[in-house]
């Protein structure tokens, strides 16, 4: 058992940690004291996940959920095969650490990792290993895959990044243990929701540019229909009297007549909040920029 403070497992894109403290302001304000349910039902990284489980004391469960199986199979693993996994991971550590200065055998064994990854022929332990060994030594924490499902990403140019931690497998297997884990379609975490549940989004972005799409995260694009699925959704909860903050690319930074979301959005509280640009190729294009945080809670105080 350990006391360390359960925080992502994973380096990702668009990892919502930067945001955590306009979440915290588009919570109910009442949160704190009532028993509450909570369900993410596109978990990426986890980065809001870990913050609630850490800080919320009175939530009785949380249910997570993504579409991206392999990422689902690696917090499976963790919750119930902590030990085996970081078995495996320190022997791809000591071997990846043991090629530095060998600039070719490195790439060689990374492509072959990323190889044998693919195949998903893999025991689940050593699928959940690779895909951990990928996410920290593949360029900028990037997960995206072909219409094949095949992994893509090139290989980083970090020296000695740290695929085995310990210590945090160990807190995170811990906290998972009140967390029911699906794998799927967002919609039918409904079926999980009681009478106080709290919803979390944090869909694939709606790309800013045609180069600026990061949303070949799963086989099939998570395009401007399935946006506009998730709004129904959302209005559907608030039918039903769930509470759930929402976030998005403000498309209007780029161009401020797109209103695709004011518009999409327009019966629920829109707040736009700073966010850094953590992934581009060129280090001048990292920077500051707007996100959407939208919300149908009418006791949060938002600001915009």
């Amino acid at each position: 058992m350990t006391d360390r403070i359960a925080k992502p497992f994973l380096k990702w894109a668009g990892g919502k940690t930067q945001l955590i403290n306009d979440i915290e302001k588009a919570l109910p304000k009442d949160i704190s004291n009532d028993k509450f349910t909570y369900i993410e039902p596109f978990v990426g990284s986890g980065a809001v996940l870990f913050w609630m489980l850490n800080n919320f004391p009175n939530l009785q469960k949380a249910v997570i959920n993504d579409i991206n199986a392999d990422l689902i199979n690696t917090y499976k693993t963790i919750a119930s095969r902590p030990k085996e996994l970081i078995s495996i991971l320190e022997i791809l550590q000591n071997e990846f650490h043991g090629l530095e200065g060998k600039d070719e055998e490195k790439k060689e064994y990374y492509y072959s990792k990323r190889e044998l990854y693919n195949t998903r022929k893999e025991e689940q332990s050593g699928q959940a290993a690779l895909f951990i060994f990928l996410n920290r030594t593949c360029f900028n924490g990037l997960y995206r895959v072909n219409r094949k499902n095949e992994y893509n990403v090139p290989m980083g140019s970090y020296k000695k990044p740290t695929i085995c931690d310990k210590e945090n497998i160990l807190a995170v297997s811990q906290v998972l243990q009140k967390v029911e884990i699906l794998c799927g379609d967002y919609e039918k975490t409904l079926n999980f929701a009681d009478n106080n549940t709290l919803f979390y989004f944090d869909p694939p972005y709606k790309p800013l540019s045609e180069t600026s799409s990061f949303n070949s995260y799963a086989k099939d694009e998570f395009n401007d229909a399935e946006q506009i699925r998730l709004r129904d959704f959302c209005h559907k909860l608030d039918a039903l009297n769930h509470t759930w903050i929402l976030s998005n690319s403000d498309v209007k930074g780029k161009d401020e007549n797109d209103n695709f979301f004011d518009e999409l959005y327009a019966d629920f509280k829109i707040e736009r909040v700073d966010a850094k640009r953590s992934i581009n190729a060129n280090p001048e294009k990292r920077g500051l920029l707007k996100e959407l945080l939208i919300t149908n809670n009418n006791k949060a105080v938002l600001t915009i």
